[in-house]
């Protein structure tokens, strides 16, 4: 496994996986990793990662052109596959992600599959909130998330 660090907003993000991308992860909050002892630091691996998150932090992008190695169950992959479809600025229920996917009744599950997303921003779990527009859960934590949204308001206007 390989990883890297990308400095951003939120706090040094850490980067892994082998031939493509497989984990972006926050630097606090309940889904917070360190790299393992026997993964490699390889930033040019992350190169164009890298690239497009600085210039998603800059808001001169919108959206993320990578090729992902996400790893999942059947029903998690169908969820992150919506989310990838949630434009950048806007936000959705967990109720309406569910409906999306074709099951309406399962909005818990899909708030659990929404949680275990492995490659957070790029896949955009931070544009699912409460139906309520509360800011539920989030595993970066919930400035961060409030940090993100902000951000793809500010830059939409």
């Amino acid at each position: 496994m390989h990883y890297c660090y990308f400095d951003s907003p939120l706090g040094k993000l850490l980067l892994n996986g082998n031939q493509l991308l497989e984990g972006l992860h926050f630097p606090t909050g309940k889904t917070r990793i360190e790299p393992e002892k026997d993964w490699v630091y390889n930033e040019d691996l992350f190169l164009e990662a890298i690239n497009q998150l600085d210039a998603y932090f800059k808001g001169e992008r919108t959206e993320f052109d990578l090729k992902l190695n996400i790893q999942g169950t059947h029903f998690q992959k169908k969820v992150w596959q919506q989310l990838l479809k949630i434009p950048y600025g806007e936000t959705i229920s967990y109720g309406e992600l569910a409906k999306r996917i074709g099951n309406p009744k399962a909005s818990r599950a899909v708030g659990m599959a929404n949680g275990k997303n492995p490659i957070s921003i790029i896949v955009p779990c931070h544009r699912v909130i409460g139906k309520n527009g509360s800011l539920t859960g989030f595993g970066g934590g919930l400035d961060a998330k409030k940090t993100l949204l902000d951000l793809e308001k500010r830059i939409k206007k």
